[in-house]
């Protein structure tokens, strides 16, 4: 009850940066949807979560894109890229 204006705002900003975080764990890292049954296997699939959320994070400051953009434009790529093979399947039918 003794903070002024900037501390409160500050604390709120380094606060959002953790909840966007959590949010790319769950969104672009699939944290939430892990099939996995034995504690070593959930503790390696939240251990490689956190690691591709952090290369996103990473990635994504190199490209200057968010995360969710840069994730839709990898899918995009990876979709083209099915698809062109796909087509050389076919082409040999």
């Amino acid at each position: 009850m003794t903070c002024d204006y900037g501390a409160i705002t500050t604390t709120y900003k380094k606060r959002w940066q953790v909840e966007v975080f959590h949010k790319s764990l769950k969104s672009n890292a699939n944290l939430a949807k892990s099939p996995t049954r034995t504690l070593r296997t959930q503790s390696n699939h939240v251990f490689m979560a956190i690691y591709a959320t952090f290369k996103l994070e990473c990635l994504s400051i190199t490209n200057k894109l968010n995360p969710f953009a840069l994730c839709r434009k990898l899918l995009i790529n990876a979709s083209r890229t099915a698809y062109a093979q796909l087509q050389l399947f076919r082409a040999v039918a």
